[in-house]
């Protein structure tokens, strides 16, 4: 048996470990494992009248290639945000562009791949795919089962977000390395005296934020469920700042946070899916407090170092264990398939792929937030999850 293994979507710490435990335990299976280069895209240019392109998109993977690779972060396949049912023209390479595109199309046409996939996944002898992504890896996952593909997902993600696990890969690094920089910060907003913004990842959902905010103690939290007043903000923070012996204080915001009758802060180009990349509302807010408070601000966007380096040991484990648990799925008589790995009530287990679209996981802002103080309110831990989604 042949298995395709990709990553699709941004990385996150605990990737690379998953490849390795998904090759060791496929091997002593009895199974040939076909890294996928850039996700999906490697599928899609694949050209099998060109045998230079197989390099180009695929790594045959076994132990002594993979021996090493768990002690970095990312992932050594590459990944891409590519989803071949909706893929447009400036994300094509020219040689691709050149055999599926006729005409002249409009230039913010969106294309449908998928015959393509389908065409080659029988052509590399591919029996059974693993993708470890997020929601869209995941959900274009399902589509191929559907047209026949045997598939296991893997979810990841740094919001934690994809509905059916209680728990995505990179998740725990992501907090970490939050509550780590937001300390560190501390040192500037408190030499300084200043109030101080921290802006993390999170577009629709402030798990994150909430989290970090939680365990390192910041003054105010900002998350993306629920859009803030800037003079409430305002009040609040110098009130945190006049208490504090050191003269600062620090807030922790969302980059999918908004202001009351405001937007979420996006720039650049929409992908296909028509979303445009998140960030500066923590800028925006930095200056808006400098407006009403008088006092010095700054701004600090943590971004991509939330996601970078190896992963913390929970999100080790995890990564492990849901290779591990794939590869059985696999392996096992039923041979199982459209299945998503996944975490519920701190039990490893499997969910059919298509429970990613039973429900929108955000954080519970009843029981988990005070929307009048702007920070966390966990006021009954017992019979919670360990990450109080």
């Amino acid at each position: 048996m042949r298995i395709g293994v990709l990553t699709g979507g941004g990385d996150v710490p605990g990737l690379n470990p998953c490849i390795k435990a998904i090759v060791h335990s496929a091997i002593d299976e009895g199974m040939e494992i076909l890294g996928i280069r850039r996700g999906w895209a490697g599928l899609l240019e694949y050209n099998p009248d060109d045998p230079e392109s197989f390099d180009r998109c695929f790594l045959k993977l076994d132990k002594q290639n993979t021996r090493t690779i768990d002690r970095t972060g990312g992932t050594f396949l590459h990944t891409s945000r590519i989803t071949p049912s909706k893929v447009r023209l400036q994300d094509m390479s020219d040689c691709l562009r050149g055999k599926v595109v006729t005409g002249t199309p409009a230039p913010d046409a969106v294309f449908d791949l998928t015959e393509r996939i389908l065409n080659n996944i029988p052509r590399l002898g591919i029996d059974h795919l693993i993708a470890i992504g997020g929601d869209g890896t995941l959900a274009y996952t399902e589509r191929m089962n559907k047209e026949g593909v045997p598939i296991i997902a893997i979810p990841k993600t740094m919001d934690n977000d994809v509905f059916g696990t209680d728990y995505c890969i990179g998740f725990s690094t992501a907090v970490t390395r939050s509550v780590e920089f937001i300390h560190q910060l501390r040192t500037s907003a408190g030499s300084h005296e200043r109030i101080g913004i921290i802006e993390l990842f999170g577009r629709n959902c402030g798990e994150v934020t909430l989290l970090a905010s939680y365990l390192s103690g910041v003054d105010r939290a900002i998350i993306s469920e629920v859009p803030f007043d800037p003079e409430k903000l305002a009040h609040l923070i110098l009130k945190d700042k006049k208490s504090n012996p050191s003269n600062y204080a620090m807030i922790a915001i969302s980059e999918g946070a908004k202001m009351t009758g405001g937007k979420i802060v996006d720039y650049g180009q929409a992908d296909a899916y028509g979303n445009r990349k998140l960030g500066g509302i923590g800028l925006i807010t930095s200056d808006t407090l400098e407006k009403i408070t008088g006092q010095d601000c700054f701004c600090q966007q943590i971004s991509y170092l939330m996601r970078s380096g190896v992963p913390d040991s929970l999100d080790l484990m995890v990564a492990v264990n849901f290779a591990n648990i794939a590869v059985k799925l696999i392996a096992s008589a039923k041979k199982m398939d459209n299945r998503m790995v996944s975490l519920r009530d701190g039990n490893y287990t499997s969910v059919p792929v298509a429970e990613i679209h039973q429900g929108i996981k955000r954080v519970d802002v009843e029981e988990l937030y005070d929307t009048e103080q702007y920070r966390p309110k966990v006021l009954h831990v017992e019979g919670k999850p360990m990450f109080l989604y």
